[in-house]
């Protein structure tokens, strides 16, 4: 069981940066894949990032390849999604989601077992 709590949302201007994080509790964090997803008003939800258990291997959609770094910290059980050069369309709330790293694709959301409740990013233009 792997409860997740993300911070650190909020309002930006264009071309500005956030990092979000993710905070797992339970001892396995390590043993998981991460991910993250997001959600804009009207829209489908969205793979944005993912990041193996050991974090040597990264998956980017391609709408944020080159602008967001996800990373991961197992001794704090971490994880993390630094976005840089964000766009108004950037804003949707976002999730942290995890899976068991055999479990299929880090594409798809219907493979994460366990997600967070989302932190809100808003960019202004």
């Amino acid at each position: 069981q792997v409860q997740l709590l993300e911070s650190g949302g909020g309002l930006v201007q264009a071309g500005g940066s956030l990092r979000v994080s993710c905070a797992a509790s339970g001892r396995t964090f390590s043993s998981y894949t991460m991910g993250w997803f997001r959600r804009a008003p009207g829209k489908e939800r969205e793979f944005v990032a993912a990041i193996n258990s050991s974090g040597r291997s990264t998956y980017y959609g391609d709408s944020v390849k080159g602008r967001f770094t996800i990373s991961r910290y197992n001794a704090k059980n971490t994880v993390y999604l630094q976005m840089n050069s964000l766009k108004p369309e950037d804003t949707a709330v976002y999730y942290c989601a995890a899976k068991m790293a055999a479990l299929g694709s880090v594409y798809y959301s219907d493979n994460y077992g366990y997600w967070g409740q989302g932190t809100q990013v808003t960019v202004s233009s």
